[in-house]
């Protein structure tokens, strides 16, 4: 049985599914091969990439698990312009925190297409990471976090317009946060 499995919008759900997992794998190998400006390419004209600080909540209280975007403090919560200015401080050479540069490794998984919008031109897409980061001799960090991504086409091509990612660790032990997950 060979059926396509349609979505409400009248798109092939399995080859939404596998252009997002392309899109996605392509962005880990950009970030993991330090191709920033490429990988700023790919990024919508007014992302939001937001990444919530966690907190311990009781299992009645989950709604504040994480803090909330334009409210609360967060980790990031960024645009086009302050992700290529970080890009940038990165490409200097004085950044202390990527001199000697950082080698990273994105583990992509779990993507699936949990919403089709506007004819199939807008998806949201869920995924998990998992990263891990080296620098210098001894340094090493492993951050996991799911993420709930937004894509929109634009001129045929996918960007990401919105990135959420939600750590598993509500407290980083990690010296500094310069990777982009």
């Amino acid at each position: 049985m060979n059926e396509a499995v349609r979505t409400s919008q009248g798109g092939d759900l399995r080859v939404l599914t596998w252009e997002a997992e392309r899109f996605l794998y392509r962005e880990a190998d950009l970030l993991d091969t330090r191709r920033y400006e490429d990988w700023l390419m790919t990024l919508h004209e007014e992302i939001v990439y937001f990444m919530p600080m966690q907190r311990n909540t009781r299992h009645n209280e989950l709604r504040r698990e994480s803090t909330r975007e334009g409210v609360d403090i967060s980790w990031f919560e960024e645009g086009k312009w302050t992700l290529s200015k970080r890009i940038e401080q990165i490409r200097t050479g004085v950044h202390f925190a990527e001199e000697p540069v950082s080698r990273v490794t994105h583990h992509v998984s779990n993507v699936y297409v949990s919403e089709v919008a506007d004819a199939c031109s807008e998806i949201s897409v869920s995924s998990r990471v998992l990263v891990r980061q080296n620098r210098n001799q001894y340094e090493s960090m492993v951050l996991s976090a799911r993420r709930s991504d937004v894509l929109q086409k634009v001129g045929g091509e996918w960007q990401l317009r919105r990135r959420e990612i939600a750590l598993t660790e509500n407290v980083l032990t990690v010296k500094m946060l310069t990777t982009f997950l």
